[in-house]
């Protein structure tokens, strides 16, 4: 509970943590974001870590000269690219493997057509599903797993996950360099960040218990014996 708690303070109040690391550290801030965006992106168990918050800020900080901007931009765009990469590859490497295991038990948890209907479904639309995926918390981290394991083509995950990555990084961290630092938005950043939060998680959150309440269609109504 106490981590837990730790963890709540550390997004809620990332500019004042990030300001003292930066005066204590220096340059060593750099390598820190780089870390955590790509582990953010790169690492299926690490989707609670606040990427969108440190774009946000470190633009903050890049409009004070207390970081440099085109430095901060190059670094975060390869670390979003590169995490999303290993991402991919790690579920392109391993989903086949689990999904065609013959270890008994194992097949009632998997469901092969599902993982059939997952990549058609990439293949469709996996390209909007992998920019949009971006601008949502948990999301981004699982989205290019399952494009991996859906064995979505390279050349084509790369594509968008290129454009995904310039358009997330360029468009948070120039917000916060542009508007970080007006003293409305900065006294009230802990709350900024929280409702960015919800809004991009509620929703996601909403479809996933509509998807669980419905019923399935089961084919139709089913008559009764001997009618």
């Amino acid at each position: 509970m106490d981590t837990l708690l730790q963890f709540v303070n550390l997004v809620l109040h990332i500019d004042k943590f990030l300001g003292v690391f930066i005066h204590q550290y220096g340059a060593w801030v750099y390598a820190v974001l780089f870390l955590i965006v790509f582990c953010e992106t790169g690492l299926v168990v690490l989707p609670f870590l606040p990427g969108d918050s440190l774009l946000f800020i470190g633009g903050a900080f890049a409009a004070t000269h207390e970081m440099n901007l085109g430095l901060l931009l190059t670094l975060l765009i390869v670390a979003a690219i590169t995490g999303n990469t290993v991402n991919y590859l790690i579920g392109r490497a391993i989903g086949p493997k689990v999904f065609n295991t013959r270890i008994r038990g194992l097949d009632r948890f998997l469901d092969r057509a599902a993982l059939e209907k997952t990549h058609n479904f990439y293949e469709r639309h996996g390209g909007k599903t992998i920019v949009l995926a971006r601008f949502i918390p948990v999301v981004r981290t699982f989205a290019p797993f399952v494009a991996g394991v859906s064995q979505m083509s390279m050349q084509r995950f790369q594509l968008f996950n290129i454009a995904g990555a310039l358009f997330w990084v360029l468009l948070l961290v120039l917000l916060g360099f542009f508007f970080g630092n007006i003293p409305f938005i900065r006294q009230y950043l802990n709350v900024i960040v929280l409702v960015g939060i919800g809004a991009a998680i509620v929703p996601v959150l909403i479809g996933g218990v509509w998807k669980m309440l419905r019923k399935p269609d089961g084919g139709g109504v089913r008559k009764p014996n001997g009618g």
